[in-house]
């Protein structure tokens, strides 16, 4: 059993489990095997090698970050606090 054009990945469950949670499947699925800007070189080959481990096939970097994401929702909240906190202290 393969992958289908409609349901792509989530093909291998058939039927089973219910719909909604394909669909959720789906989307963690395809966040995960995005590739991302890499920090360092900023070429678009940063990928996902374990949960919460992310590698630059370009420069080689390997980095910690989000499970499925290289950057978490509170990863992303707290860069925003420091950069609110910079501007404030600015001013």
């Amino acid at each position: 059993m393969g992958k289908t054009k409609k349901v792509k990945s989530t093909g291998r469950f058939g039927a089973r489990y219910g719909a909604g949670i394909r669909k959720r499947v789906l989307a963690v699925e395809l966040r995960k095997k995005r590739k991302y800007v890499c920090p360092k070189c900023n070429k678009k080959t940063l990928r996902w090698r374990a949960v919460g481990i992310w590698e630059c096939t370009s420069c080689g970097l390997q980095l910690a970050g989000g499970a499925w994401d290289p950057l978490s929702d509170l990863g992303r909240r707290l860069l925003m606090t420091i950069e609110r906190v910079k501007i404030s202290q600015t001013a």
